[in-house]
């Protein structure tokens, strides 16, 4: 089955979907249960599969599986049988290969200087080219993963140690990326030279700690160190750690969609808390954008904060008329003609006891397709209220992103489509505005967005790549940049 074709959350079809979650451990004899509870923690950004490799010094000790954490690692035998002091783990949202055993990471291989576990969060834009090149020299691959690219790389390099194999390797991939690896001696972790994509380092007493978001750390009692800069690679042994920039300096374009939507509102990402990051976007959105209305009432769960600080500054009461059933998803990954009909009602409920007669203002994240504001306006109407605005935390979103994460063709996503009045008529409320760009900037500690220079990845909103679409730009779409919608 094609990665496009299973959404994590086959009902949230008008949300970007996650990417994936790295967590790496050196130094503690629970390697592998911190490795569980961390993954545990990055459950949001992939729901699909979950692997963990541990090594006791001796061997390699893996397992994976497709499904939620706690479908794989609840057991106590299974994490008996991860033994070893170090470890590494991820949980996966397939942008990139099907959803199959075969592709869940980590990736194991052995190579010359022995074995050797990665993982990575992101996506590699001149996969499809490197790939190609790599079987015309004989390179025979097992999965379709683009991190097995990463694998085979290091496989052909003429370097010498691991850290050397491993920088000659990236040193030919384009993209977006985040990265663990498990080798006999030493847990690995780099950044891509954008740092689009997160990465932290922890400690849990003597033990050192890597992983997508701070939540993960907070989980298993480790205190946050300081964020993977941008282009740095970080390696931890026996003798502690050591760190290496070898892509040179570049300025961070990190994923400003992170603060926006997928990092988890309790993670500190870039030096920024998230939640008050949201509440300062809902904030200015209310600036920008206030209309006369009763209450604020955020399109749960992600609209929650950027609803608060909407209703801060506006002074309107904030009311949670929209209810959120978080035990659908999974449940209905294949659903009926008539589930499908269903629709939206199987994940949110609207509160007519605090809807009913009111002017609302709705607050989401963003809207990708449309297709689930269409229901909850709908939603919410029937629920008894007389005016329904709808206020979105961001800029319209009129790209696909090409970085990790799984995003619709451009020419399925609303906004590329339609002006803001036609997208009003669309979705069925009585008025529609987005956060401005600058906005978002100002909202983020920046004055507005410098075109030449500008801070963040934003090309979802722009256009404006900052790591070349090679595949893409060479018309190769293949399993590897096909990211199609979410079925609806």
């Amino acid at each position: 089955m094609p990665a496009s074709t299973l959404a994590t959350d086959p009902l949230d079809a008008d949300h970007f979907h996650e990417e994936c979650g790295v967590f790496g451990v050196f130094g503690h004899p629970d390697a592998a249960a911190l490795a569980a509870l961390g993954l545990h923690a990055l459950q949001h950004r992939g729901q699909e599969a979950a692997g963990i490799v541990a090594y006791d010094g001796e061997q390699f000790n893996a397992h994976r599986g497709l499904g939620h954490v706690s479908d794989n690692f609840s057991s106590k035998e299974v994490i008996e049988r991860l033994r070893g002091n170090s470890a590494i783990g991820h949980v996966r949202y397939a942008t990139t290969g099907e959803v199959a055993l075969r592709n869940v990471q980590p990736l194991f291989a052995d190579f010359e200087f022995g074995g050797l576990a990665i993982c990575h969060n992101g996506n590699l834009t001149n996969s499809y080219q490197l790939r190609r090149q790599l079987v015309r020299r004989g390179s025979l691959f097992q999965s379709t993963s683009d991190t097995e690219v990463i694998v085979h790389l290091i496989a052909t390099s003429l370097k010498d140690t691991v850290v050397d194999r491993l920088t000659d390797a990236l040193r030919q991939v384009q993209g977006a990326y985040s990265l663990v690896a498990l080798s006999q001696t030493e847990v690995i972790g780099v950044r891509d030279p954008l740092g689009v994509r997160p990465l932290v380092l922890g400690r849990l007493g003597e033990a050192l700690i890597l992983a997508s978001e701070t939540c993960a750390l907070d989980i298993i009692g480790a205190e946050f160190e300081r964020d993977i800069e941008p282009g740095e690679i970080v390696i931890i042994g026996p003798g502690g750690m050591r760190s290496i920039l070898p892509f040179g300096h570049r300025e961070s374009r990190f994923c400003v969609f992170e603060h926006i939507y997928f990092a988890r509102p309790d993670s500190i990402v870039e030096g920024a808390s998230v939640y008050e990051a949201r509440k300062r976007i809902g904030r200015e959105l209310a600036r920008e954008s206030h209309i006369d209305a009763d209450i604020v009432v955020p399109v749960p769960d992600s609209g929650v904060p950027a609803a608060i600080g909407y209703a801060q500054e506006s002074g309107l009461p904030f009311e949670l008329g929209i209810i959120r059933n978080h035990y659908v998803g999974r449940t209905f990954i294949e659903p009926t003609d008539q589930i499908r009909h269903l629709g939206v009602r199987l994940k949110h409920n609207a509160s007519r006891a605090n809807l009913n007669g009111k002017r609302v203002i709705l607050v989401d994240d963003s809207i990708v397709r449309g297709t689930t504001s269409i229901k909850i306006v709908d939603m919410v109407r029937r629920a008894g209220a007389t005016a329904v605005h709808m206020r979105i935390s961001s800029p319209p979103t009129t790209h696909p992103c090409f970085y990790g994460i799984a995003t619709p063709e451009r020419e399925q996503l609303l906004a590329a489509r339609f002006d803001v009045e036609e997208m009003t008529k669309f979705i069925g409320v009585d008025s529609l505005a987005f956060l401005s760009l600058d906005g978002l900037y100002r909202a983020m500690g920046e004055p507005r967005r410098d075109r030449l220079a500008p801070r963040f990845c934003d090309a979802c909103f722009t256009g404006d790549y900052p790591i070349p679409p090679t595949d893409a730009d060479n018309g190769k779409i293949s399993i590897q940049l096909s990211l199609l919608a979410a079925p609806v």
